[in-house]
C-alpha cells in the first residue's frame, strides 16, 4: 500500500493510484499475463512462499496487473490492503470464508443482492454457514437481538441492489462494536467516489468491479478492502487468525502481520484454495477504466436525478425510488452518508 489515499483528492488516486513508474518504466501499468515467475534462487521463491518476503510467484495467489487494481481500490477506499476477485460473489465469498467455520452465523440486511441472498441463505447454509436476515431500517436493538454467540459478521449494502435503500452506517457499526465482530459493507453502487463505509465504522467493503468500476461492461471482477482496525488478536471469536495455521507451517497471521492479518489470510489461505483469483487483463481493464470514475459517477448521479424527477411527474408512473427524490423516506440518511446517490432506481408504471 502507498499513503496515497492521504496525500491526494479521488480523481489523482483514480489516474494515479497503484502504479509508480521508475525512471524508464511503462507509463501505463502493463498487462503480465503470466502464470508463474522467474526467480535465481530457490531460497528467493521458498521464502516467498513462507512470506517472508514481498513478490508474486503463482497467479493464482498474486500477479503485478492485479495489484495495482488492488493497491488503487485499496487507496480509494481507504483501506490498508485488498485483493481482487474473479467476480462480486467471489469477494463476498471470500469474506465469510475468511471469518467463518461449519456451525457460524452470520447477520445481514435483508436489503441485498438477489445473488448475495442466496448465497447466504442456500449456499453457505449447505456448508453449515447460517445467516439471518433482518430489516436494514430495523431499530437498533432489533438488529442486535439477531446476534448469537457464534456470529461472525454483520454484512449490509451501503445502497441496496436493486431498491436503493439507504443504510444508516452508524447504527449498524454501533451493533457490531457491541457484538463484537466485523461489520463488512457492499459499496458496488456508491462506489469510493460517493461514499466510504470506512468513514462510517465499516471494518471491510466489498464491491463488484463488474459495475460501476469498470464501467464499460467489459469485465467481471470482485474485491475484497480491508481497513485494518478490526483488533483480531483481542478477539476470541476468530481463531484461525489469532492460533497457529496447521496448513501454514503454524503461522500466526495477527502475530506475524499485524492489521493485515485479515487480508493476508485472505489470500493466503482463501485464494490458495479456493482459486478465485481475477484475470491479469481484466484487472487491466477494470484499472484503465477506474481512472474516470469520479466523473461517471458524477454523470450517472445527475442524469439519474434529473430521470428521476422526470418520472416522479409523469401521470403514468406510479412511484419511484430514489434517494435523491425530496420524497424519499431516505433522503436524510442520503445527505448524511452520500456525496450523490449513483445512477440505479426503481419505478412502477401505473396498473
Amino acid at each position: 500500500m502507498t499513503n496515497m489515499d492521504k496525500k491526494y483528492h479521488q480523481q489523482t488516486i483514480a489516474v494515479q493510484g497503484g502504479w509508480e513508474p521508475k525512471n524508464g518504466d511503462p507509463r501505463i501499468a502493463p498487462i503480465v499475463q503470466s502464470t508463474t515467475f522467474k526467480y535465481d534462487t530457490a531460497q528467493e521463491l521458498s521464502d516467498l512462499f513462507d512470506l517472508k518476503a514481498a513478490g508474486h510467484f503463482y497467479t493464482r495467489l498474486s500477479n503485478p496487473t492485479a495489484e495495482v487494481l488492488e493497491k488503487k481500490m485499496a487507496a480509494l477506499e481507504g483501506g490498508i490492503g485488498a485483493m481482487a476477485t474473479s467476480s462480486g460473489q467471489s469477494a463476498v465469498a471470500a469474506l465469510v470464508m475468511n471469518l467463518c467455520d461449519a456451525g457460524d452465523h452470520i447477520v445481514t440486511s435483508s436489503a441485498i443482492y438477489g445473488g448475495t441472498a442466496n448465497l447466504f441463505g442456500h449456499s453457505f447454509k449447505k456448508l453449515g454457514i447460517e445467516a439471518t436476515f433482518v430489516d436494514m431500517d430495523a431499530g437498533e436493538e432489533e438488529i442486535f437481538a439477531a446476534v448469537r454467540p457464534n456470529t461472525k459478521l454483520l454484512f449490509a449494502e451501503s445502497l441496496s441492489n436493486p431498491s436503493v435503500r439507504v443504510l444508516d452506517f452508524e447504527k449498524f457499526a454501533r451493533v457490531a462494536r457491541r457484538a463484537g465482530i466485523p461489520f463488512a459493507v457492499d459499496n458496488t453502487f456508491p462506489t469510493p467516489c460517493l461514499c466510504r463505509p470506512f468513514d462510517f465504522g465499516a471494518n471491510m467493503v466489498v464491491h463488484s468491479l463488474s459495475k460501476y468500476a469498470d464501467g464499460h461492461a467489459c469485465s467481471l471482477g470482485g474485491i475484497l478492502v480491508d481497513k485494518g482496525d478490526f483488533d483480531f488478536a483481542s478477539s476470541e471469536k476468530f481463531p484461525a487468525l489469532t492460533r497457529p495455521d496447521e496448513s501454514y507451517h503454524g503461522l500466526v497471521y495477527t502475530e506475524a502481520f499485524g492489521n493485515a492479518a485479515f487480508i493476508t489470510k485472505a489470500r493466503t489461505h482463501i485464494m490458495r484454495d479456493f482459486g478465485m483469483m481475477i484475470s491479469p487483463f481484466n484487472a487491466w481493464l477494470t484499472n484503465l477504466n477506474l481512472e474516470t470514475l469520479p466523473l461517471r459517477m458524477q454523470k450517472h448521479s445527475e442524469n439519474a436525478q434529473k430521470v428521476a424527477e422526470y418520472l416522479e411527474g409523469h401521470p403514468k408512473v406510479e412511484w419511484v425510488n430514489y434517494p435523491g427524490l425530496k420524497s424519499s423516506k431516505y433522503r436524510e440518511l442520503a445527505k448524511k452518508y452520500l456525496s450523490a446517490c449513483s445512477g440505479v432506481m426503481t419505478f412502477g408504471p401505473k396498473g
